[in-house]
């Protein structure tokens, strides 16, 4: 369990939530292991089989706590809120944010911001632990071109300027990445991000990965109230969770892409866990899908500090910390939106 942002979080799978008079009760079995005072939550997210109490629930409701139920390994599932503090005002607040090209660009900078000051920590980590398996210069030249890119996206007030910083940035980054592959290169090599469908090994894991990723992101935006297909760097699309890829953006190095490498420098997959399509697609066996999916889960209880708030808590709760802080973004609490970013 653990308390941020006024937000307290049920993790474990058998953990049961009830209400004693003020107080949330957390159980496991007949043991109350957790007493907190109910006036002093703002949310409640479980992400327990167990649940809560009818009587916890229509406390909530009442007095105004979000309570939002996942999965334990973070599908959202259902929500429930009271009246001022409604998925409405928040939603119509982000609605109108969104209409504005100006007001999302604020917001969107931060994004970005956030994916290219990740993305030059990873390259940075990288020439320092292995200096003698890369291009020195290379590597130097592209923390070079991410760094000076930093201040003109933090000035930046057109959407347009700030994907054409993304693109740069992008293709300064992914041209490193083939060299963050350490073993066996014959079957795993990178020369370009390709998807839908994925051409090579690598491309297919990091579509596979960047998936569970945006589920993730789409999990905990439904679970905080925000609508996750209304976004502010991703304008709207049919069927697209803009805002998911919005948020996802700055957790891609630093969560997604270095899960990756960490898989095929490790050894944890093999060319045979790929199979080739008939239209030349590359895609995960299912057997090797679920190795995936159990390493993921590994991943995301790996406890890291986060860098806004100063607490420790684990990679899978960085994405619902994050949805947290921009819905008070968006509510006018904070002056902007803090990104993830990654020391």
């Amino acid at each position: 369990m653990r308390k941020l942002l006024n937000t307290l979080f049920i993790t474990s799978e058998d953990a049961y939530a009830a209400l004693d008079g003020e107080n949330v009760l957390v159980k496991k079995g007949e043991e109350i292991t957790a007493r907190f005072p109910l006036h002093m939550l703002e949310a409640i997210i479980s992400f327990s089989y167990a649940g809560a109490s009818p009587a916890l629930m229509g406390a909530c409701a009442e007095r105004n706590v979000g309570l939002a139920f996942c999965s334990p390994r973070g599908r959202f599932l259902a929500r429930t809120c009271g009246k001022s503090r409604g998925n409405v005002l928040l939603r119509k607040a982000q609605y109108r944010i969104s209409d504005s090209e100006d007001s999302s660009c604020l917001i969107a900078r931060n994004f970005l911001f956030g994916k290219v000051s990740n993305a030059r920590v990873c390259l940075d980590r990288m020439q320092r632990d292995h200096s003698q398996r890369i291009s020195n210069e290379q590597f130097s030249s592209a923390s070079a071109t991410l760094k000076i890119l930093l201040p003109q996206i933090m000035n930046c007030m057109s959407l347009d300027a700030l994907r054409g910083f993304e693109g740069v940035a992008a293709s300064t980054y992914f041209n490193c990445f083939d060299q963050m592959i350490l073993g066996d290169k014959e079957n795993f090599y990178f020369s370009g991000r390709n998807r839908r469908p994925p051409l090579d090994r690598v491309n297919a894991l990091l579509s596979f990965v960047y998936t569970l990723l945006g589920s993730a992101c789409t999990s905990a935006l439904e679970t905080v109230g925000l609508d996750a297909y209304v976004g502010f760097l991703h304008r709207d699309r049919p069927g697209r969770t803009s805002l998911a890829q919005d948020m996802m953006e700055e957790l891609r190095p630093c969560f997604a892409d270095r899960f990756v490498l960490s898989l095929i420098n490790n050894r944890m997959v093999s060319a045979n866990d790929f199979e080739v399509q008939p239209n030349g697609a590359v895609l995960l066996t299912e057997d090797s899908r679920k190795t995936v999916l159990q390493q993921w889960q590994k991943r995301k209880s790996e406890v890291i500090t986060h860098p806004y708030l100063g607490e420790k808590i684990a990679w899978g709760l960085v994405p619902y910390v994050q949805a947290l802080l921009l819905a008070r973004y968006i509510r006018g609490d904070l002056d902007a939106y803090p990104p993830f970013l990654w020391r």
